[in-house]
């Protein structure tokens, strides 16, 4: 079983702002959840699947890419030949 204290770890770890409002909410939804995986460990299953297995990848084909000017000019920001994204960290 779920508790509010669960509910509050797993939104920290996943970096979710959960108010005390919701956390009644969300713990009944978890707990639900988890219900409904009980339910799947009843289901008896007596056959297995059987299928060939086919490769559905297609073979590369190598073409050409386009200039490195031509990229550039429409880049927002570029530094030494290369495009520049802002900062993730």
């Amino acid at each position: 079983m779920v508790t509010e204290k669960d509910v509050e770890h797993i939104a920290e770890l996943a970096d979710i702002g959960i108010n005390t409002g919701e956390l009644d909410t969300f713990t009944h939804q978890f707990n639900a959840i988890l219900d409904y995986f009980d339910v799947l460990d009843l289901v008896k299953g007596n056959s297995t699947v059987t299928r060939d297995l086919t490769n559905i990848m297609r073979e590369d084909v190598v073409e050409p890419s386009l200039p490195r000017e031509e990229v550039l000019k429409n880049a927002a920001a570029q530094e030494d030949g290369f495009i520049k994204a802002p900062r993730v960290m």
